[in-house]
Order: structure tokens, then C-alpha cells, then sequence
């Protein structure tokens, strides 16, 4: 398992963390981020869209539980907040594996739900926030683990 610690101090560093993340990510699509409420997942999503050339507004996906965006040459980008999902059926029944094995980008929010159906190499991502800072723990994950 490869893993790096990133410290971010302002809000102006987050383009290069954005770049940081997908650099690190390599040929894995599905990125898993994990939280607490505020920790900025949604906010260093935003920067990863901006990143992949996503030129649509990037907005939590956390009533309609995925949206869809599309970058500059039309390839999609699957964004998921799973927070108010209360049972594997329900990730199920919205066709989760379809998404993991499309190839796309997935950017998945929350996703301690849906892990056990996570078996595709992926990178987990650990906001913490610490003071006004946020410690972003990036690590590789291969089969669900």
C-alpha cells in the first residue's frame, strides 16, 4: 500500500492538492473520501472537477445521492454522497456497481456504506481538520482493502 500525508494551511493550496490527489491516484478512477462534516470533502471534490476540466458547477450531491458531470471532452465524472443512505440495498438500488465499473472518475463521499462492494483498486483519501489546518491522508487501496 503506497500512502502520503499532505497538510493544507489556506484555501489557495487546494488547486495543487487537487492535483496532488490525481497525480497520486495514477490510473485508479474511484476515489473515496472520508471525513467529518466540514472537513472539506466536498470543497477539494469541487478543486478535482475544476482539476479534470469539469466546466459545469460542481454542487453536493447530497439529496439526489450522485450527479454527473462532464469534462472538456465530454468523458463523465460520477460524484457520490452516500451520508444519507441507511442500507447497502439502497447503494444497491441506485446502481452503484454499474458506476465503479464504468471506467469513469467516481468521487465518493461518505462511503463506509458501500465499501464492501468497493472491490476495484481505489484511493482513499482522510480529511482531518487540526486547528485551521486539514491533514489529507492519501493512500492506495487495491480489492476492497
Amino acid at each position: 500500500m503506497q500512502a502520503t500525508e499532505v497538510t493544507v494551511n489556506q484555501l489557495k493550496e487546494l488547486p495543487d492538492l487537487a492535483r496532488s490527489v490525481i497525480e497520486f491516484a495514477g490510473p485508479m478512477r474511484i476515489l473515496l473520501f472520508k471525513g467529518d462534516l466540514g472537513s472539506g470533502k466536498t470543497t477539494l471534490i469541487k478543486n478535482i472537477c475544476n482539476f479534470l476540466s469539469v466546466n459545469e458547477e460542481v454542487t453536493s450531491p447530497t439529496f439526489s445521492l450522485v450527479n454527473q458531470y462532464r469534462d472538456n471532452e465530454g468523458k463523465k465524472i460520477y460524484h457520490f454522497d452516500l451520508y444519507r443512505l441507511e442500507s447497502l440495498e439502497e447503494v444497491v438500488d441506485i446502481g452503484f456497481e454499474e458506476y465503479l465499473d464504468s471506467g469513469n472518475w467516481c468521487l465518493i463521499e461518505w462511503p463506509e456504506i458501500a465499501e464492501e462492494l468497493i472491490d476495484h483498486e481505489h484511493l482513499l483519501i482522510q480529511l482531518k481538520v487540526v486547528g485551521a489546518q486539514r491533514i489529507v491522508n492519501l493512500s492506495k487501496q487495491s480489492n476492497g482493502g
